[in-house]
């Protein structure tokens, strides 16, 4: 969905509306004021959001309790970030077998610090 910059603002904050709402009520009304509000000129995109409305909003399904950490994908990037930087700066030496040993390894030290 490309737009101009000045918009681009008002739709981030119409989807935050979406996945930021309290319950699954609100997440629904906010969906319907953001298809209603950008179908006329963005179709597609709003038709990519809203063809599997259940499945983004299987989210609300959840505890309350359980939604901060399931909104929070650092612990997942972390580890990533680990790897990716050690594999970047050892590229000459890797085959698939080495990296894929490497990043294990990585990925194993990193989460011992999880909870």
């Amino acid at each position: 969905m490309t737009q101009p910059s000045a918009k681009q603002k008002a739709a981030k904050n119409d989807l935050h509306a979406i996945w930021m709402a309290e319950g699954r009520a609100d997440a629904e009304k906010a969906m319907g004021t953001f298809d209603a509000k950008y179908s006329a000129k963005y179709l597609q995109a709003v038709t990519c959001l809203t063809k599997d409305r259940a499945g983004l909003l299987v989210f609300y399904d959840v505890p309350a309790e359980h939604w901060q950490h399931i909104r929070t994908t650092n612990p997942i990037e972390s580890v990533f970030a680990t790897a990716r930087h050690c594999t970047i700066r050892r590229t000459g030496c890797l085959s698939f077998k080495t990296a894929l040993t490497m990043v294990f390894k990585l990925v194993t030290a990193a989460s011992t610090t999880w909870r």
